[in-house]
């Protein structure tokens, strides 16, 4: 069990340190990456196989028993993170073969890469906080290298306002855990549970709006999220995809993990705040997407939006909000990060991607038209896709919780969504072309279309099949709302202590 929690991080930083050493050779980095992030994902099929069946898996690093030493854990939520990081990492490892060139592959591109994946899943299954501040910053480091890889003024500038922000919310993350750990004496996320249980209820919420803040610049919430669409139109689609699927989420995940286990001592405050939080960040996302004329621009903003709506899950603090937000959280994922694929795809079929200059793909790419439109109805919610369901049960979360108010904006905000992927379908594959289709690149793009149209089919099964990811999502949401399993899986007999 305990190779099982390690492994997903393992495997990533040992190839990593492989791809390093043999940097020259960028065929062999390109096999032996696509080998890895295939053992990643068989990795990730087994961790939730396992924890389904055997319920929250512990490890304990070194043989210190909790709360002294690291522990490793994986309840459902995040057994079903670290797989869908495999899912994500397999996908568009094989789609960077194509589309990272070998001046990326020569500066670095796959080791980086998997030092990305190595911090995504670290802070998916790491039990104690001050690791959880130690894998944002490997992410940080990565993602920013992974941002900058090539150095053009787009990418730099960028990746400036990416790190400037993170920098700021790490440093708030950094005091926050600082304060917390004066104020119990530990950072093991169970110990830290049943120790915030006796604290005056007016001081922790206070503590929790400082991790509010540092998480939300994480998952790209409002009033925080401007970093995000200022640097993912500006490296390689690679990167852009892996960042939309993924970087995200660790905020998103991080907030669910603080706001069920830690910070609920004040629910008519905190969630309510999230609530609002919730809302802003679905509207102004896609006002912001509705503005633009760049499709890259465009999802980065709708990867704002649809944030809200995870966020919403949360904040209704109940079994189907929390239902919701995971079963949202797996659908965006694979979604978003097809649709930048798609993007890439776009430049390379019709030179572009500014939605004045392309059109009349769909004669001409019929194929990369249905795999588009499979995508965006599933973002904007159309039945019976992903995106429908997903939007479902966080609806009738809301309806469930009285909250019309916010589903009156999250329906809004799915009437807007249709817009701005109408405005692309129309400006890229109806309008007749207004100029020469470009030549072809050089080359078969058959691998590009390869892990678009898996995922794509994913996000169909996930769609026609919707009742065992809906189960597999209320197992999810049944062990956020019981915290204490969390607390006696992880503790064991030093639950009947004092704390």
């Amino acid at each position: 069990m305990s190779w099982l929690l390690v492994l997903p991080i393992i495997i990533p930083l040992v190839t990593a340190a492989v791809l390093f050493a043999f940097g020259k050779r960028t065929e062999w980095q390109k096999n032996f990456s696509f080998a890895s992030t295939l053992f990643l994902l068989l990795t990730g099929i087994l961790l939730l196989v396992q924890v389904a069946k055997d319920g929250i898996l512990v490890a304990q690093m070194g043989s210190w028993r909790a709360p002294f030493g690291i522990s490793l854990v994986a309840d459902l939520l995040s057994a079903i993170m670290v797989l869908i990081t495999g899912v994500m990492g397999f996908a568009i490892a094989i789609y960077a073969r194509k589309d990272i060139g070998p001046r990326l592959e020569h500066l670095g591109f796959h080791p980086v890469y998997h030092v990305l994946l190595a911090g995504i899943n670290g802070a998916f299954i790491t039990g104690d906080l001050f690791n959880l501040y130690v894998w944002f910053e490997v992410l940080l480091i990565s993602s920013f290298v992974l941002l900058t890889l090539g150095g053009n003024k787009a990418q730099l500038k960028g990746g400036v306002h990416y790190v400037l922000i993170n920098l700021f919310s790490s440093l708030l993350f950094l005091t926050a855990i600082g304060i917390l750990y004066g104020l119990t004496g530990t950072l093991n996320m169970a110990d830290l549970a049943r120790q915030l249980a006796g604290l005056p209820a007016g001081l922790v919420t206070t503590v929790a709006i400082l991790f509010l803040i540092a998480f939300g610049v994480k998952a790209a919430v409002f009033p925080l999220f401007f970093w995000l669409p200022s640097s993912y139109h500006t490296p390689p689609m690679a990167t852009t995809a892996i960042f939309a699927a993924m970087l995200s989420k660790v905020g998103v995940y991080a907030l669910v993990r603080a706001f069920t286990l830690l910070f609920t001592q004040d629910p008519g405050y905190t969630h309510n705040l999230l609530a609002w939080i919730a809302a802003l960040t679905m509207f102004t996302g896609v006002l912001g997407a509705a503005a633009q004329t760049d499709i890259r621009k465009i999802l980065s903003f709708h990867s704002i939006s649809q944030i809200g709506y995870m966020i919403m899950g949360l904040a209704l603090f109940s079994s189907l909000g929390f239902i919701g937000a995971v079963f949202y959280i797996v659908h965006h994922s694979i979604v978003k990060a097809s649709l930048f694929l798609v993007a890439g795809l776009i430049k390379r079929e019709g030179g572009s991607f500014e939605l004045s200059e392309l059109g009349g793909l769909y004669k001409r790419k019929p194929l990369l038209a249905v795999l588009f439109l499979i995508l965006a109805f599933s973002l904007a919610g159309f039945p019976p896709l992903s995106g429908f369901w997903a939007k479902l049960i966080v609806i009738r979360a809301g309806l469930e919780a009285e909250a019309y108010w916010l589903v009156a904006v999250s329906l809004v905000v799915g009437l807007l969504t249709i817009y701005s992927m109408t405005k692309i379908w129309q400006a890229v594959f109806w309008k007749p072309a207004e100029s020469e289709p470009v030549k072809p690149v050089a080359g078969s793009l058959r691998p590009l279309y390869m892990p678009i149209a898996g995922l794509a089919l994913v996000t169909l099964m996930i769609g026609f099949f919707a009742q065992p990811f809906y189960v597999l999502a209320e197992s999810a949401a049944s062990q956020l709302l019981n915290s204490q399993l969390y607390i006696s899986s992880v503790l064991g007999d030093l639950i009947g202590a004092k704390p």
